[in-house]
């Protein structure tokens, strides 16, 4: 499979979870964004167009935990300040988007972590 390709395939798998995932007040969006070095998580409310809670290994409360941590501990830290910070603003309950990426390593990562953390989903 040639990388375009497999972009597609992520596209068009990200299109179909996106086609029935919804966020709204009550339950919003954990949206997940992985990059080849970093990872990216928001809490999104879609209803209102806004984004409630972000955090990425870039974070300047995170990058200083990061040197000689594999990607997937570094997943899991963010998963976790995630989680600690959704709780600081009230939420308790998130849909999970996983942003076409299959549900393994890294993504997988930050989801246990933030389920860990007190997030449910």
């Amino acid at each position: 499979m040639s990388k375009v390709n497999a972009r597609q395939v992520r596209r068009i798998r990200h299109r179909r979870l996106r086609a029935k995932l919804s966020g709204g007040p009550e339950s919003p969006r954990l949206c997940v964004f992985r990059s080849l070095n970093h990872i990216y998580a928001q809490i999104v409310d879609d209803l209102a167009g806004s984004t409630l809670v972000s955090v990425s290994t870039l974070d300047p409360n995170v990058k200083g935990e990061l040197s000689g941590k594999t990607k997937t501990a570094r997943a899991e830290l963010v998963g976790s300040l995630v989680s600690q910070r959704a709780k600081d603003r009230g939420i308790s309950r998130v849909v999970f988007d996983r942003g076409g990426y299959k549900y393994h390593g890294r993504v997988k990562a930050l989801a246990e972590a933030a389920r860990a953390g007190g997030l449910e989903f």
